[in-house]
């Protein structure tokens, strides 16, 4: 995995108006640092029209999100569907409350304001596969598919205990995020859903499921007999797939599988995609957009220069 300098030093730096509320300093020093080594516009969206209205008149300006992972997303998601996110490096400096950030920790990104900041400057750019839903929603950090309405996430994007998603170190000593896609029980219902990989069949619905996941990254020859193997899992994001697991009851093993698109089916589920709750629905499917988006990340340290004699 190679990762070029980011090109240009002019910045939009889009700000969450929450992340100012909730750690204006943070916020401060973040524009501070930021404004002494690039030319800076600074916005504050208060809604989509805002944030739309200003990443369409950004020009050159590299966009910068302050705020948490929420932030993160709704720009990713807004340059998706603007159809510029494949030309457009994003970079972010995390501010917000630890239980907020997971996928700016296991991003690798620095969580303190004024090291993230220096990281945007002197980065280097990093590109991630994306999972985009057949709505055009993207997944930055996981989904979730609940059995019952609501719990373990919020209308607010609240993390759930049962639903942190998995993370990963991978390749180069650069860490990135797994997605994961998973069923959480509540009570003693347990789900009957369809689930398709690649289409191949893992589940029907004439027997409960009792966990799915869905995560990026696969490792190297995952697969059983139910679901061979896929070619070219290679354990880090960037592969363009995902590892599908499911687990029901009446086996004693999981299936897991490397796909590039699941489909799941059911007479009606609701889910959290980073941790957002949507639904009900009767079908979703998710798909790997190979090396799709592009993140400033810290540049990898220098390995020390040996002496000679």
């Amino acid at each position: 995995m190679s990762a070029q300098p980011p090109s240009g030093n002019a910045l939009l730096l889009v700000i969450d108006p929450a992340a100012r509320l909730t750690d204006g300093e943070s916020v401060r020093v973040a524009r501070d640092v930021l404004s002494a080594g690039a030319q800076v516009k600074m916005v504050i969206p208060k809604s989509p029209e805002e944030l739309n209205r200003a990443l369409e008149h950004r020009g050159r300006r590299q966009p910068v999100v302050v705020g948490d992972d929420r932030a993160l997303h709704r720009v990713v998601q807004m340059l998706h569907q603007r159809r510029e996110l494949p030309d457009a490096a994003v970079a972010h400096v995390p501010v917000g409350v630890p239980a907020a950030l997971p996928v700016a920790r296991a991003l690798g990104l620095p969580t303190a304001a004024a090291p993230a900041a220096r990281a945007v400057l002197a980065g280097a750019e990093r590109r991630l596969d994306l999972l985009v839903d057949d709505r055009g929603g993207v997944v930055l950090g996981g989904v979730e598919i609940h059995s019952g309405a609501g719990r373990g996430a919020t209308a607010e994007g609240g993390n759930s205990a049962t639903g942190t998603a998995r993370w990963a170190s991978v390749g180069r000593g650069a860490r990135s995020f797994v997605r994961s896609l998973r069923v959480t029980l509540h009570g003693g219902h347990l789900p009957r859903l369809r689930v398709e990989a690649d289409g191949i069949l893992l589940a029907d619905l004439d027997r409960p499921v009792q966990l799915i996941s869905v995560s990026n990254a696969c490792p190297p020859q995952v697969g059983n007999e139910a679901a061979p193997p896929a070619d070219g899992g290679s354990g880090d994001p960037d592969d363009g797939l995902v590892e599908v697991v499911v687990r029901q009851p009446s086996a004693q093993a999981p299936v897991r599988m490397c796909a590039r698109a699941v489909t799941i089916t059911g007479r009606g589920f609701s889910y959290a995609a980073d941790a957002v709750l949507t639904g009900p629905v009767r079908t979703r499917t998710w798909t790997v957009h190979p090396r799709a988006w592009r993140l400033t990340v810290p540049a990898p340290a220098r390995a020390p220069e040996s002496a000679d004699g």
